[in-house]
């Protein structure tokens, strides 16, 4: 909050902060020596539905990310079926969430070849920003973005003031994975080169054009260095990492473990480091999770096979604790993870948020101290599989707030 960290009295009237006093147990719920933190913003979330709810849902979604401390996330526009590039599929979607949510949640449009004639009719329907892969996303309905979409698209997000959030992989350097239960086999099917040439296109874009761009899911540390370059020109360049990639590395990763597929892939520890340093340094400005959940056979954990394993990793409730134990482990203040996962994703999307009079009182109450072991059964996802079973994690969310109300099914708005 402004003027650090104090002891203080929050009271809320309409959802709204209208006073931040003293502190007094008498006066509110007593939390007594823990941390109250803004409530988490995730910017980018699979929820998956319509169409895939099976994989998700808004239901199970949300109630996972109130159960980790998030009050506010935007879902992606794939995975659900139709793909959020219409107005139409997003006014589908928004009916899909009715009653539901038990945080906030805001939404996305989509890019891909054809959709850029829609774009303006999502930018006024009220999406938070449009998403586009630069590879195959995995599925046929939302194929990649070529270069004339994103110079077709870009201009006009521009004048909007609106973010365009790329996968950044390039499509022409994605290898196929070769058939098999090796993880360096997926890594080396994915090298570095395909984040590099996609952030090398993307800075030449969004200099040529002015139009906001935010690297999604950035895992080559590598990268660091253009990024840095294309900042300290000014260009409107936003960066994100995700607690999977600050927490695994590529050594630790058995053969035919396929709950840690992802793309891009986990890289080495040494790649985990210096993305560790991209935080210190604030060319990474945030981090979020990428929940891209699915059903645990799509997994195909028995054969073990990379090349056919959906790739994704659910975390919408474990982001905090797992980024809190490693930034802890290196220095880092509470204060540097409610900058990532807080007020930088809030920013990115606009939206109202931080513990100041007149903010809406969504708030997180996190235990710092406090361990928890991982047992996937526990989870409120919709599937219990993750890669972080068994794991002791630093921190607890002893509860959550939305808008001044602890969080629970239907206590959710739509952004």
């Amino acid at each position: 909050m402004p003027g650090g960290e104090r002891p203080v009295t929050i009271r809320a009237d309409e959802g709204r902060i209208v006073e931040i006093g003293p502190y007094d147990p008498s006066q509110a719920d007593d939390w007594g020596d823990v941390a109250l933190l803004p409530g988490l913003v995730d910017t980018h979330v699979h929820l998956n539905e319509p169409g895939r709810t099976d994989w998700e849902g808004f239901q199970t979604g949300t109630a996972a990310a109130a159960a980790g401390g998030i009050t506010t996330l935007v879902d992606m526009p794939l995975n659900c079926s139709p793909v959020t590039t219409t107005a139409a599929a997003l006014a589908a979607k928004r009916q899909a969430a009715q009653g539901k949510l038990s945080v906030d949640v805001g939404f996305y449009g989509g890019l891909i070849p054809g959709s850029e004639r829609h774009l303006a009719e999502l930018l006024d329907a009220g999406v938070l920003g449009v998403k586009a892969f630069l590879c195959p996303s995995g599925l046929d309905d939302f194929p990649a973005a070529t270069e004339k979409e994103l110079r077709a698209a870009m201009p006009l997000l521009a004048e909007r003031g609106v973010p365009l959030l790329v996968h950044a992989e390039l499509v022409r350097e994605v290898r196929r994975a070769p058939v098999g239960r090796k993880y360096a086999d997926y890594l080396a099917s994915r090298p570095a080169s395909c984040e590099r040439q996609a952030i090398e296109l993307m800075i030449d874009l969004c200099q040529a054009t002015g139009c906001r761009v935010h690297i999604v899911h950035l895992a080559d540390a590598g990268c660091l260095p253009a990024l840095r370059a294309a900042r300290a020109k000014g260009l409107p360049l936003t960066v994100e990492t995700c607690p999977h990639y600050l927490t695994f590395a590529a050594e630790e990763i058995a053969d035919g473990a396929t709950a840690f597929k992802c793309a891009p892939p986990i890289r080495s520890a040494e790649n985990r480091a210096q993305l560790w340093e991209g935080l210190r340094s604030g060319i990474i400005d945030l981090v979020a999770t990428d929940h891209s959940p699915c059903p645990p056979e799509l997994k195909v954990l028995k054969e073990g096979r990379f090349d056919v394993a959906w790739g994704g990793i659910s975390s919408l409730q474990l982001s905090l604790p797992a980024v809190w134990t490693e930034a802890s482990q290196r220095g880092f203040a509470l204060t540097d993870v409610v900058r990532w996962m807080s007020v930088n994703p809030a920013r990115l999307v606009g939206l109202e948020h931080g513990i100041q009079v007149g903010e809406p009182a969504s708030l997180t109450v996190f235990d710092p101290d406090a361990r928890l072991v991982v047992e996937g059964s526990q989870l409120l996802h919709r599937h219990k599989l993750t890669p972080y079973e068994g794991r002791t994690l630093r921190g607890v969310v002893r509860a959550t707030y939305v808008r001044g109300q602890p969080a629970a099914i239907g206590a959710g708005r739509m952004w």
